[in-house]
């Protein structure tokens, strides 16, 4: 929903490219954004998450170009749910393979509304459903066609802060193992704080709020000052971490220089490099 108000968006810095998210959207919801009745800047998400996930979806689109633009043949999304990229993306022409990782349900619901809805999918972008009780993601990766050989983007988009501190740990130990060097990794995180309900940071009260009523319980975060010391443990290097006052300062200043909006502080966004 967030993806497809930002679409709808006149004002360029609010505005994303999602236009996916906005057909898959149920005819009441897309009408009553349409209408500007449903307004995801007010009440009705918690402060500055809105704006967060704008940057963020602007910040992994650009990553995501810039990838195959400069050589990158393959991209993994773990935990994709109803990403778009391969769609919006990618063109015919473009020879880079998308493997989008995520749970049988969700990857039968994805085929099911694309389906329903006419959205076809590129034959670049392979659907890989995993049991991740009972099967083996590598092994799966491998039987799609992916080559560890090959410089590849991997993509973490809300995903690390369900996982517990074990699956965190072990997805990416695999990343590790299946990235070659130069190979690039951008997800995001929230702040080891948040999970201590400190409060220290905008809006963090309001989606620590959303998050405990939904029944989707944040899990892991990541101390902001040892991120680097994270990455090096899987042998990667910091390339770009932006919290939300360089979130802030990037996405949402106007030509006058001047701040339009705040972004909610709880995460980060990271770019890493395989070394």
């Amino acid at each position: 929903m967030c993806r497809a108000a930002s679409y709808l968006e006149r004002n360029p810095l609010y505005k994303s490219g999602d236009y996916i998210a906005l057909r898959l959207l149920p005819g009441l919801i897309k009408v009553l954004l349409l209408c500007k009745i449903l307004n995801l800047k007010g009440r009705i998400s918690p402060r500055g998450i809105y704006q967060y996930v704008i940057a963020r979806t602007k910040y992994i689109d650009q990553v995501f170009t810039e990838s195959f633009k400069n050589g990158f043949e393959q991209v993994v999304i773990l935990g994709a749910g109803f990403d778009s990229r391969a769609i919006r993306l990618l063109n015919e022409d473009d020879e880079v393979i998308v493997y989008e990782v995520d749970i049988h349900t969700l990857i039968k619901a994805k085929i099911k509304q694309y389906k329903k809805r006419k959205i076809q999918l590129p034959v670049n972008d392979i659907l890989i459903p995993v049991d991740f009780e009972k099967e083996n993601i590598k092994a799966k990766l491998m039987q799609y066609g992916f080559n560890k050989n090959k410089l590849t983007l991997f993509i973490l988009e809300g995903l690390i802060m369900y996982l517990s501190a074990k699956a965190v740990n072990e997805t990416f130990n695999i990343i590790a193992e299946y990235a070659s060097k130069g190979s690039l990794m951008v997800f995001d995180y929230v702040h080891a704080s948040v999970l201590r309900n400190e409060n220290k940071y905008y809006g963090e009260d309001d989606i620590y709020r959303r998050v405990k009523k939904d029944n989707e319980q944040w899990l892991s975060g990541i101390e902001e000052e040892h991120i680097g010391n994270f990455l090096s443990d899987y042998k990667f290097s910091l390339s770009e971490h932006l919290n939300s006052n360089a979130i802030e300062n990037k996405y949402f200043r106007n030509n006058n220089g001047k701040l339009i909006t705040r972004v909610n502080g709880t995460h980060c966004i990271v770019l890493a490099e395989k070394v």
